[in-house]
């Protein structure tokens, strides 16, 4: 029988970030579709923050292959309007291949579906075109709404959500501020996605800098950080000001039951009172039975005419994973992180 490796968590206690001996690769007999099902050999695998959040949590099975969505071609297929050599957008996870369709589990709001590689590159189903750019689009324009003589303010700007986010706020006529590490990538944040500025929150003055980079104060901000970059952003807060938490990863590595929201809404709430400032959660989730097809519908044209430019970080083999999942963590990937473990045939 044909075989196939996949990654699955530790059984030990997971620390506060992850380590060398954190995952196990372990290998295993590849699955037979049944009735409804189709197998399918993963492409790319998208490492996202959120991911270590579900290994802490407990989200994942025990012995199960470490969660991510996924991009993957079918080997066969017993569903409806699929055919082997076919492209989708799954979640196959850290592994090779895996099933899916009817009484494979998911999460309920990643639906897969079909891709068309001539819309786009299959890579993007699960970036700017996919869920990640969902959560950019649903943030920024929907519950932040940001218009033109607006300052809006985009943490981990160079990362997969934060670059389409600023990008989105630029589109929509604000003045756009990133925050970013690397001076190589505080550049690309300016010279490549448009920014009218960015600053390195490793700089000793970030602070100040952030001020100085907004002159008029701040009325939108699209959070994925938290910790020292939220406090920077604090004290810069114009009246009736829009905020949006994506995420807060200085928080991930913390003790299990840290409320690191529950701190930063308390740290914040004089000025949130004082200033009138609405502050909103993003689940992605929320959006995709309502906002999805409006979201391609729209997303898909600015991709396609270059207005909504987009860079991946492609780390290459499923042996790979473990270790750039630890380094996009702490920020050591400069774009949307994925893994190629299988061949790309539209390439």
């Amino acid at each position: 029988m044909p075989t196939y490796r996949y990654w699955t968590r530790s059984t030990a206690p997971l620390p506060a970030w992850p380590q060398p001996d954190t995952f196990k690769l372990r290998e295993a007999e590849a699955p037979t579709p049944g009735p409804g099902q189709a197998l399918t050999r993963t492409i790319y695998v998208s490492l996202d923050p959120y991911q270590w959040g579900y290994k802490k949590r407990g989200v994942e099975a025990t012995g199960a292959p470490c969660h991510a969505r996924t991009v993957s071609q079918v080997v066969e297929s017993r569903m409806d309007g699929l055919a082997a050599g076919d492209f989708v957008f799954n979640t196959n996870g850290w592994a090779e291949m895996g099933l899916m369709g009817e009484d494979v589990p998911r999460p309920s709001y990643m639906i897969p579906r079909k891709l068309d590689p001539a819309q786009g590159r299959i890579s993007q189903a699960v970036g700017v075109l996919g869920m990640l750019g969902l959560t950019a689009y649903a943030g920024m324009v929907l519950q932040c709404e940001p218009t033109p003589g607006d300052t809006a303010v985009v943490s981990a700007a160079s990362g997969g959500v934060g670059q389409i986010a600023g990008q989105l706020a630029r589109l929509k006529g604000a003045r756009v501020v990133g925050i970013a590490g690397k001076p190589e990538k505080c550049r690309f944040v300016t010279e490549e996605l448009g920014f009218d500025a960015c600053v390195s929150h490793l700089s000793p003055t970030f602070a100040a800098d952030l001020k100085a980079a907004c002159p008029a104060g701040v009325d939108v901000y699209f959070e994925n950080v938290g910790g020292a970059v939220f406090d920077a952003v604090l004290p810069l807060f114009n009246p009736g000001a829009r905020m949006t938490i994506c995420g807060l990863i200085s928080s991930y590595g913390d003790p299990d039951g840290a409320d690191a929201r529950a701190a930063l809404m308390a740290k914040g709430e004089p000025i949130f009172t004082d200033r009138r400032v609405t502050v909103r959660d993003l689940f992605v989730g929320d959006y995709v039975k309502d906002h999805h097809d409006e979201f391609l519908a729209q997303m898909g044209p600015w991709v396609a005419a270059g207005q909504v430019r987009y860079r991946e970080d492609i780390r290459q083999g499923l042996e790979t994973i473990p270790a750039a999942f630890a380094e996009m963590l702490s920020g050591g990937n400069f774009g949307k992180m994925l893994v190629q473990v299988g061949a790309d045939p539209t390439l």
